[in-house]
């Protein structure tokens, strides 16, 4: 369990998934500065092995580098809420020990049924990536 803020945050996520975008969106809207660096997992340059994650994983769970170290689930969203002002409570909350456990159980759920949500559909026009 992550109980520092972390300085240095990596976070991948599916840019084909509508419900992941809209929340990583707002996210990007809140976060300062440099502190959170967002990767499309789905986009055409990405590369798994490349950056020392499992392909398949990375694709079933939300992931993210805290200064080097992996971590998934409700530990990279608590990662992410440390770092995001108006979201540092909810950080806080996530890692009581009551509330860690059932937001494990919660997220496990969440990754099962995901898979079975409508994906965006990108394009390439003009040489250019678009979603």
């Amino acid at each position: 369990m992550i109980t520092h803020m972390p300085a240095n945050l990596t976070v991948f996520f599916d840019g084909l998934c509508p419900l992941c975008s809209r929340e990583i969106a707002h996210y990007r809207r809140r976060v300062t500065a440099d502190s959170v660096e967002f990767v499309d997992i789905a986009g055409p340059k990405f590369d798994a092995v490349t950056l020392g994650l499992d392909p398949v994983q990375v694709h079933r769970h939300i992931h993210a580098k805290v200064d080097g170290k992996l971590i998934t689930g409700v530990d990279a969203f608590r990662a992410l809420w440390g770092v995001i002002p108006g979201f540092r409570w909810l950080h806080w909350i996530t890692g009581l020990p009551g509330v860690y456990s059932a937001s494990k159980v919660l997220y496990a759920i969440f990754a099962w049924l995901r898979p079975l949500l409508p994906k965006r559909k990108r394009s390439c026009a003009g040489g250019q990536y678009q979603v």
